[in-house]
């Protein structure tokens, strides 16, 4: 598994990380703490050293930071841990008056995510999405004083648009604040709309691009046809309306490309996020050791200046 910087700063990480919503989620084999173990063993044995949370995750709340906390048991060296904050936790941080990022909430939410992962650090504390009842100057201070803490060690964002990312770095940067190294966004073959303003925002201020929804809801995995039912306790099964609106010949297009080449859609759709410039790590979820094992042999493949060409022409790039 291939190491890397994300962004500019000194934080390295797998170039595919686990992402860990699914980890306590009910009606999954990651919902009990032998299921969540055995993903993280698995990814860990694969050679993926980042993995993804969030308060949010799990049923109830905060379920899934404490599997992954009791999966890294022992081995919290090998991993870097992603956490995010600033959605609503139904009243488990206290009131939030929705004021989700303010500085006196951030202090409540970093400790409960402390505890819950059962870690003296977090490697990367990511703000969820866009408060607007709190000056952002506020929550980037709030962070900053965490940093020098030690509470965590570097600060990222999910959700921002291009101008908020630009705003956050700038703002950080000439308040002598830590700036954030990190975005997280929807970003794959089928939503390209980062490339627009988000990509070259973060590429200016040498912030790393986290793409999440690598595989479009399951829809890059190969599993599903449009004139099929999807596969019984699959992500789509019962979700018509998502299979009824898919871009069928983008999809495929896809399909072709991949079998042309003797590799799997999942290892074109991350691969090729892997290949972009910005990317620093393709996070996916997973409910089980094979899944997790066949994402981490999916980002080894890296697509030719040709191969990017027609990938381009089966799925065109957001104008500018």
């Amino acid at each position: 598994m291939e190491q890397r910087r994300l962004g500019e700063s000194g934080l390295v990480v797998s170039a595919v990380g686990l992402g860990c919503n699914n980890l306590g989620r009910p009606g999954t084999a990651t919902e009990s703490p032998a299921g969540a173990r055995a993903v993280v063993d698995r990814a860990l044995e694969s050679g993926i050293t980042f993995f993804d949370v969030a308060d949010v995750y799990g049923a109830p709340r905060g379920r899934s930071e404490e599997l992954l906390g009791q999966a890294l048991s022992g081995k919290r060296e090998h991993a870097v841990i992603a956490t995010k904050f600033g959605m609503d936790m139904q009243g488990a941080n206290g009131p939030d008056y929705t004021a989700r990022s303010s500085r006196r909430y951030v202090r409540r939410a970093v400790e409960s995510s402390l505890r819950r992962l059962d870690t003296d650090w977090i490697d990367l504390y990511q703000l969820h999405r866009p408060d607007p009842m709190t000056p952002l100057g506020e929550t980037l201070s709030v962070l900053d004083d965490l940093v020098h803490e030690g509470k965590i060690r570097y600060v990222g964002h999910c959700n921002l648009a291009g101008w908020q990312t630009a705003d956050a770095a700038w703002t950080a940067t000439s308040s002598g604040l830590t700036t954030p190294v990190s975005a997280q966004n929807h970003y794959s073959l089928l939503e390209r709309e980062a490339e627009r303003e988000v990509i070259p925002a973060c590429t200016r201020f040498g912030v790393g691009i986290v793409p999440y929804f690598p595989l479009a809801n399951g829809l890059l995995t190969g599993k599903y046809r449009k004139d099929q039912q999807p596969p019984a306790g699959s992500r789509l099964s019962g979700r018509d309306r998502v299979l009824a609106d898919a871009p069928w010949d983008r999809i495929e297009h896809l399909r072709t490309f991949a079998d042309e080449r003797g590799v799997s859609m999942t290892a074109v759709a991350i691969g090729w996020l892997a290949a972009q410039p910005a990317v620093g790590s393709v996070i996916s979820g997973a409910t089980s050791p094979e899944q997790v094992e066949a994402n981490a042999r999916a980002g080894q493949w890296r697509p030719s200046e040709d191969d990017r060409g027609e990938l381009d022409a089966i799925c065109p790039p957001t104008r500018r």
